[in-house]
């Protein structure tokens, strides 16, 4: 057996041992005594006082407890007053004041406590914590209670023994279980560098399966980094690797905004990857999930959006799906898609050296209708005035709108598959509906124009100044 070897077995030999013998009860050995002390007989037993620096132990444990003086009732109870400094094999804590009792096998610490988790470097400080020991048939987990708003720098600690930054937990009360479980009520705050959070209530489970809820007072989670995101609802849930939050669920009267989009539902659930959002979606009947991305407004019973590396560049809508342009500043009106599943893709632009997200291709697909205003690029009869666009409106199987990406934008071509009918209202023009033909244009009409019969033929419509 190489030496390492053997020596990594004895430290983990010592170490199973020492932890065996921390989980025994507590049974009092007085170590040193800087001044005199005195006995004094109860009925509960003998107490015993004492002052100038005082050390006591738990005899074959690791436990050591040290203070200014010290006050010792029945051998069940011993108080610690002034400068007191409690250390076990788990955590190290320094207090103005510290009780001792056997009955539970716990300790309280009260005035500036300071906590030190040994294992994960974790800290805790306030001015009130109860310390429950894991103690053979008393309890088999290490717990802490602590009130007055403590303040936790909660250190997650991956399988490899690495630490990453601390989240800063503050709460009116704290409870933690173990290494890897906290609780926290009223007016709860989480802090780091890349994200925010608040809440009345939070739950907090680190680890491989990590994973945490915020509760009450409307609670709020926000990202910070290369890609910010803001989520609210009346409840919050997420999960989380070893170091970082992986996703995130806002459920009931749920909101979030990205970089790119501002979602409302029921529910609105983010995927996160290297704190990036990848994948966003929503839903909701009490809600019907409403998004804006970029000019566009998309709804349906659910949505989903594409962000791979934090660009936009999809949005799904499901299920009496629709999605429009903002409306127009003089008239209101909008130009959209809808059916069954409408699809809307994005492509990152740059001009001038700036970078911009916009439209690429709207599709509709099952029952789809489209409206959609051309404009005419003519000259207008009377020059001050300015030409009026042409309106069209389209129903087919499968709608698929190109559009343009440079200059003013607007749309470059619409192409209609499956069963076609639509109408195209000219300005200022009257003209009968002609039959629809294969590859043939929308015909004019005017506003009493019923629309054609529908074909089966695959019809390709694009918009056009009059001639």
């Amino acid at each position: 057996m190489s030496r390492t070897l053997a020596t990594s077995l004895l430290v983990f030999a010592a170490v199973a041992e020492l932890s065996a013998q921390d989980t025994r009860k507590c049974r009092f050995r007085l170590q040193s005594v800087g001044d005199s002390g005195r006995q004094a007989p109860s009925t509960d037993g003998t107490n015993y006082f004492a002052g100038g620096g005082v050390h006591i132990t738990c005899e074959n444990t690791s436990i050591s407890m040290k203070s200014d003086s010290v006050a010792a009732y029945g051998g069940r109870i011993v108080q610690f007053i002034g400068n007191v400094h409690y250390r076990d094999s788990t955590v190290a804590m320094d207090a103005d004041n510290g009780t001792y009792y056997k009955d539970g096998e716990r300790w309280e610490a009260r005035g500036k406590v300071h906590t030190v988790n040994l294992a994960t470097g974790s800290t805790m400080d306030g001015p009130s914590l109860d310390y429950f020991r894991a103690v053979k048939g008393v309890r088999d987990t290490v717990e802490i209670y602590a009130i007055g708003r403590p303040m936790i720098h909660y250190i997650p600690k991956d399988s490899t023994g690495g630490k990453a930054e601390p989240y800063v937990i503050v709460g009116d009360r704290v409870r933690e279980k173990g290494e890897d479980q906290v609780w926290a009520g009223g007016k709860v705050t989480v802090d780091r560098s890349d994200l925010t959070a608040r809440g009345d209530s939070l739950s907090l489970r680190t680890g491989r399966d990590g994973r945490g809820a915020l509760i009450g007072g409307e609670p709020t989670l926000r990202g910070f980094g290369n890609d910010t995101f803001d989520l609210q609802g009346l409840r919050i849930d997420f999960t989380m690797d070893e170091r970082d939050l992986t996703g995130i669920t806002a459920i009931d009267s749920a909101h979030a905004v990205t970089r790119d989009v501002d979602l409302t539902g029921d529910t609105v659930s983010i995927a996160l990857k290297e704190k990036k959002a990848e994948l966003t979606r929503a839903w909701g009947r009490v809600r019907r999930p409403v998004g804006l991305a970029g000019d566009y407004e998309l709804r349906g019973d659910s949505l989903a959006i594409d962000t791979p590396g934090g660009a936009l560049k999809e949005v799904r809508a499901f299920f009496s799906a629709w999605a429009g342009t903002k409306p127009d500043s003089a008239s209101g009106e909008r130009d959209w898609v809808a059916g069954d599943t409408v699809i809307v893709r994005f492509v990152e632009t740059d001009s001038a050296g700036k970078k911009q997200t916009k439209v690429q291709q709207l599709e509709a697909m099952d029952s789809a209708r489209s409206f959609y205003r051309a404009a005419d690029k003519g000259k207008a009869e009377d020059p001050t005035k300015k030409a009026q666009p042409s309106l069209n409106y389209a129903r087919a199987d499968r709608i698929v709108l190109r559009m343009a990406t440079s200059g003013e934008g607007g749309m470059e071509r619409a192409d209609l598959f499956g069963h076609v009918d639509g109408i195209q209202l000219e300005p200022g023009k009257a003209t009968a509906p002609t039959s629809n033909t294969r590859g043939g244009a929308v015909p004019n009409a005017t506003l009493d124009v019923t629309p054609v019969a529908p074909t089966s033929a695959d019809s390709t419509v694009a918009p056009k100044p009059s001639p």
